[in-house]
């Protein structure tokens, strides 16, 4: 933005929103790759891997399903990262494009509520890692008998708060403090996951008795024919994984050194990452069965069974640690420069952090992840309901019907070109809803709002598909919608 614009609006940016010059750039590909690596390798990776074995799969089968899902899900992550490259800019001022400067608020604000889930879902994790240490020294807190509020006791309730705290004082230290963490990150979780595994080859008697689970969708098996129903709603949770930072991915290729590196780094650093860190959740969860005689999906749960205290207490630090590290960078970052965009000369990154607390808390993750079921079905395949179509949106916009040229400085004036109908963009908002409509009745059914026979089967089978589903039909609906617009994407009127 030089001297020869109109200045931005202040009511439009900070410090945090404005684009990156070109010296700050230094991420090359192996930067990107590293970001993904450290991301990737996390107890939630862990869990969702092993939460498909919970549901029926054989280790091959959830592998493959995992591997697919990240495949599919690094192309629009990889679209999406270009205008964060070439223009310098985050994900809500990309949003601006496509939903107008106001109305990106809308899809940031979306996208950030679910990073807020996250950011519950992880320090939940970390908290009760916590709390399994303290067991160790004060039993009695295990009492399965102790009071409960909301379906966690005082004593859990106390461990989580400790852990959030933990991440508001790193947030008020600022982003480099997050950056330093991810350095020791990956190689703690990566450790704890192969120390993982080689126990649970030793207990098991080798790699055979706990791979050799049949899957339970095999012919005499316990769901024997449901795979193919069971497996599209999988695939779908998987592409949701990620559906988060497909879509402000931008937040952090912005940082790129170019197109060559954000697109390679991520392409090498996250499918075989969520793949490789998968195995050792699905292995590990596969010799639980064969060592427990039930499946244990959550590592947390399985670090408890181990005898040792001294091996149980730098177990569970290692894992806190790389949780919050995972936690700081994956879903505090994007989160604080979406609500930052809502009100930025009000909001900065370390308020946008602290509310992304808050709401992590009033979400209460640790139903969240109750059971592998709701997992996958409602929380994963819920929300990615909500992101494919802003995804769809994006991509059409910029790749379509821009043709990858945006008006920087637009982006930062209220009265600019992307001001549309007083700064929102019916056509963004119509297709947002369009995109979203179809997956809603699935979703009432999946959370028992409505019941299966009132709805007709399907809406029911659409939603096992909601991200792709959203996608597409957003997609063509944002195309026609432009198409169809008297006025051109890049004339300085309202629509």
């Amino acid at each position: 933005m030089t001297a020869a614009h109109p200045p931005a609006d202040a009511s439009l940016t900070n410090h945090d929103l404005a684009p990156v010059g070109m010296l700050e750039r230094r991420w090359g590909t192996w930067s990107i790759a590293a970001l993904w690596i450290s991301m990737a390798a996390c107890v939630p990776t862990y869990m969702v891997a092993a939460s498909l074995i919970e549901g029926g799969m054989n280790w091959w089968q959830a592998i493959l399903t995992v591997f697919l899902g990240n495949v599919i899900v690094v192309v629009p992550m990889i679209m999406n990262a270009h205008a964060g490259t070439k223009y310098g800019i985050p994900f809500p001022v990309f949003c601006r494009a496509s939903f107008g400067v106001l109305g990106a608020n809308i899809p940031a604000l979306m996208r950030a509520v679910v990073a807020c889930g996250w950011f519950g879902i992880q320090t939940w994790i970390g908290g009760d890692a916590i709390f399994r240490i303290c067991g160790v020294f004060f039993p009695t807190l295990l009492d399965p008998a102790a009071d409960k509020l909301l379906g966690i006791t005082t004593a859990q309730f106390i461990c989580f708060m400790f852990f959030w705290s933990v991440h508001i004082v790193i947030i008020y230290r600022g982003i480099d403090s997050i950056r330093l963490l991810l350095q020791f990150k990956a190689p703690l979780l990566i450790g704890l996951g192969l120390l993982l595994l080689a126990w649970a080859v030793r207990a098991a008697g080798g790699f055979g008795p706990m791979l050799a689970t049949p899957s339970a969708f095999d012919a005499g098996g316990a769901k024997s024919g449901q795979f193919w129903s069971f497996f599209a709603p999988s695939l779908t949770a998987m592409i949701g994984f990620w559906a988060t930072l497909s879509l402000n991915i931008p937040d952090f290729s912005r940082y790129a050194k170019s197109q060559r590196a954000q697109a390679f780094g991520q392409a090498l650093g996250l499918p075989l990452t969520m793949a490789l860190y998968s195995f050792i959740g699905i292995a590990v969860t596969s010799a639980t069965v064969v060592i427990y005689g039930e499946s244990i999906w959550d590592p947390v749960t399985l670090l408890t069974k181990f005898t040792n205290p001294a091996l149980l207490i730098i177990a569970m630090f290692a894992l806190c640690l790389a949780t919050l590290a995972t936690n700081l960078a994956a879903n505090v970052v994007s989160p604080a420069n979406d609500f930052s965009n809502l009100a930025p000369r009000w909001i900065s990154f370390r308020t946008g952090g602290l509310l992304t607390g808050i709401i992590g808390i009033l979400m209460m993750p640790w139903k969240l992840i109750a059971d592998p079921t709701g997992f996958i079905f409602v929380w994963l395949v819920g929300y990615s309901a909500l992101l494919g179509p802003i995804g769809g949106i994006l991509i059409c916009d910029y790749f379509v019907v821009r043709r990858r040229t945006l008006e920087l400085i637009d982006l930062y004036r209220m009265h600019g070109c992307y001001r549309y109908h007083r700064g929102f963009s019916l056509a963004g908002l119509a297709a947002l809803i369009v995109g979203v409509a179809p997956s809603v009745p699935g979703f009432l059914v999946t959370t028992g709002a409505l019941t299966s026979e009132s709805v007709a089967p399907i809406w029911i089978e659409l939603y096992h598909y909601a991200w792709f589903v959203g996608f597409a039909v957003s997609f063509a609906a944002y195309l026609a919608a432009r198409s169809l617009s008297p006025k051109h994407a890049h004339e300085r009127q309202t629509q």
